[in-house]
């Protein structure tokens, strides 16, 4: 690949088209398995002699062995051959190939009420927790959700593998703009056409951001507009004029300002400062179906998949 840098050679003086083999490496998550003290390319020119690694070897799983070979593997040429072994556990890669979501997104009406007919039949012969279940009970009833849920989702939805590619944002535009740009780079061409391949590509992603951004803000109704606060974050050195209340109290911070606003907005009632608590062992009354599909429902769907194989 010829690039050259101290991250996988000692010997580098300067580093030499290694950006975009770096951002490879740290985006996957690779593993470089070459070892410092064996180059694998040596060069002979105008009577001088030096040696670099410019053959990787990498890989998504730990390297167990790796060697440059010599005697009877010698081909002439003036790179080494490399021979290199990693395990595999094969429950990890069985689990591994198996990580996927759900578009619930494209689930219609029949299909929303298909699920709550099959959760209804999973869950009807499993005791209800009552008011002397323990914490410990709240975790099992917890862990047996999972499986159902899941099996609930295999059903009904649409299934989606989550990958590197998986934001709502990419397309085809920033896929073609990504790919001119990794062969410019591997080409190691340090020209203009090189940095307008790049501005390309981020221009592309962030307007791709953008219009998403737009068209989920515009189908928001009413009290859903709060929603998308969830989304913001405050622009840092945001230069705003310090505020007042109506009795004459400065807020100066971010934090501030936003305890005054909530304040102001949302004033505190009589039923809001004195709340009588429930009695122990009444909490999970509280707690409704309802309540659970919003709790559910508002949750974001880009998340990465966690052991539960749930995206959200």
């Amino acid at each position: 690949m010829n690039a050259h840098s101290r991250r996988w050679d000692p010997r580098c003086r300067k580093q030499q088209d290694a950006t975009f083999w770096e951002e490879i490496i740290d985006e996957h998550g690779l593993e470089i398995g070459n070892d410092d003290d064996r180059p694998t390319y040596h060069w002979a020119r105008y009577g001088e002699q030096s040696e670099s690694t410019i053959d990787l070897t990498l890989a998504t799983r730990p390297i167990t062995r790796w060697t440059t070979l010599g005697g009877s593997h010698v081909t002439g040429s003036d790179h080494e051959v490399i021979e290199w072994e990693f395990t595999v556990n094969k429950q990890h890669e069985a689990d591994h190939g198996q990580v996927i979501g759900w578009n619930m997104a494209t689930m219609s009406k029949e299909d929303e009420e298909a699920a709550e007919k099959l959760w209804r039949e999973l869950q009807r012969e499993r005791a209800h927790l009552g008011e002397e279940c323990t914490g410990d009970d709240v975790e099992r009833e917890a862990e047996w959700c999972q499986e159902p849920l899941s099996k609930v989702l295999v059903a009904k939805a649409k299934k989606i593998r989550i990958c590197a590619r998986s934001k709502r944002w990419w397309n085809g535009e920033i896929k073609e703009r990504r790919s001119a740009m990794g062969t410019e780079k591997r080409w190691g061409r340090r020209s203009e056409a090189a940095g307008r391949a790049k501005a390309e590509l981020q221009k592309s992603i962030r307007q791709s951001k953008s219009r998403m951004w737009n068209d989920y803000v515009q189908r928001l109704k009413g009290g859903e507009v709060w929603r998308a606060v969830k989304f913001t974050n405050p622009r840092a050195g945001a230069t705003v004029e310090a505020l007042t209340d109506r009795v004459g109290k400065q807020a100066n911070t971010i934090a501030e300002k936003e305890e005054m606003l909530r304040g102001e907005s949302f004033p505190l009632n009589d039923g809001d400062q004195y709340y009588e608590l429930p009695f122990a062992g009444q909490t999970h009354e509280r707690i409704t179906e309802q309540s659970v599909e919003r709790a559910l429902f508002s949750q974001s769907v880009k998340n990465t998949p966690d052991p539960e194989k749930l995206s959200f």
